[in-house]
C-alpha cells in the first residue's frame, strides 16, 4: 500500500499537479466569461497549482449550478432572480453577490450602416416587428435582420427590461447562444442589428441610445440608457484568505482592473 501511495504522488508530481491542489469550478455568462477567463489564467501563472475551470452557457445556468452546490462561483450578467434566491435556500444555498464590473448592453449594426443612432422605442418598434427596413429609420432601402440572445441569456432579460418593457418580440427574430455568435452575425450581415456586452464590439458599429452613446464614462456613470453590473455569486461570503474569497475580490485590486479593461468593461476602481 505504502508503494502505491508512492506512486501516485510520484504520478501527480510528474504531471505538474500539487499533491493538495485546488481547484475552483466557475459557471455562468457569456458576458461575464472573458472577466473571469483572464482572472483564471492570471491566477494559475502564480498558482500553478491550482485547477481553474471556467464554464460559460449563460446566467441562468450559472445560478442554477450554483445552487446546486455544481460550482464554487456563478458568473452572472443580471441579478439573481426570486424563485433563484428560494431554490438556493431551500438547497441550504445563501447566494452573495459581487459586483465585479460595470458593463452596456449595446445596440450594434454592420459598419457599412449609415444609421449611427436609434431611440430606445425605435429599437423596440425594430425587435417587435413594427419597423421592418433601415430606411424607416433614416438608412438605406435594405431589410432589417433582428438578431436576439437566447432567453435564458442575462443580456437578454437586461434588454427585455430595459429596452423591450416586457413587450413580445417578433416572431421572425433570430435568437443566437451567446456574445460572440450575436456579434459575428452582425458583423458579417450588412442589414443585421443585434445587441452584446460592451466587451464584443470589434466589427460592428454600436448606435446611440436615446442620444448616448455606450462609451466607458456613459457606462460607469450610468447615463447610457441600457447599463449594468456584472455580479460574481457565492454561496455565502467566502472564507477570507481562500481562493474563492481572492477570486471575487481581485476586480478590486491594480491588477484585477487592469484585467477589466483589457477586456472592454468598466472597472469599479480608478487606479
Amino acid at each position: 500500500m505504502k508503494r502505491v501511495l508512492v506512486g501516485m504522488v510520484a504520478a501527480a508530481l510528474a504531471m505538474g499537479v500539487g499533491v493538495n491542489a485546488e481547484t475552483l469550478q466557475i459557471d455562468g455568462s457569456t458576458t461575464v466569461g472573458p472577466v473571469a477567463d483572464a482572472f483564471a489564467e492570471y491566477f494559475k501563472s502564480i498558482q500553478p497549482d491550482l485547477a481553474i475551470t471556467v464554464k460559460k452557457t449563460g446566467s441562468g445556468d450559472g445560478a442554477a449550478a450554483l445552487i446546486d452546490g455544481r460550482c464554487d462561483i456563478a458568473t452572472m450578467s443580471r441579478f439573481m432572480k426570486a424563485e433563484e434566491f428560494e431554490k438556493a435556500v431551500a438547497n441550504k444555498v445563501l447566494p452573495v453577490a459581487h459586483v465585479v464590473a460595470m458593463d452596456g448592453v449595446c445596440v450594434a449594426v454592420h459598419p457599412s450602416n449609415p444609421v449611427k443612432a436609434l431611440t430606445s422605442a425605435q429599437v423596440r418598434d425594430i425587435y417587435m416587428g413594427k419597423i421592418t427596413n433601415w430606411s424607416q429609420v433614416g438608412g438605406s432601402n435594405t431589410p432589417i435582420v433582428v438578431i436576439s440572445r437566447d432567453t435564458s441569456s442575462g443580456t437578454y432579460e437586461t434588454f427585455e427590461s430595459l429596452i423591450m418593457k416586457k413587450a413580445a418580440m417578433a416572431a421572425g427574430v433570430e435568437y443566437v447562444n451567446a456574445n460572440p455568435q450575436a456579434q459575428s452575425r452582425v458583423r458579417t450581415t450588412a442589414g443585421a442589428i443585434g445587441y452584446v456586452g460592451l466587451g464584443f464590439l470589434e466589427g460592428v458599429k454600436a448606435l446611440a441610445i436615446d442620444g448616448v452613446a455606450p462609451t466607458r464614462q456613459t457606462v460607469a456613470s450610468g447615463t447610457y440608457p441600457v447599463s449594468r453590473p456584472l455580479f460574481l455569486f457565492t454561496n455565502g461570503y467566502p472564507k477570507l484568505g481562500s481562493v474563492v474569497h481572492k477570486f471575487v475580490t481581485f476586480h478590486l485590486t491594480e491588477k484585477g482592473q487592469e484585467l477589466v479593461e483589457a477586456k472592454g468593461y468598466v472597472p469599479l476602481t480608478n487606479y
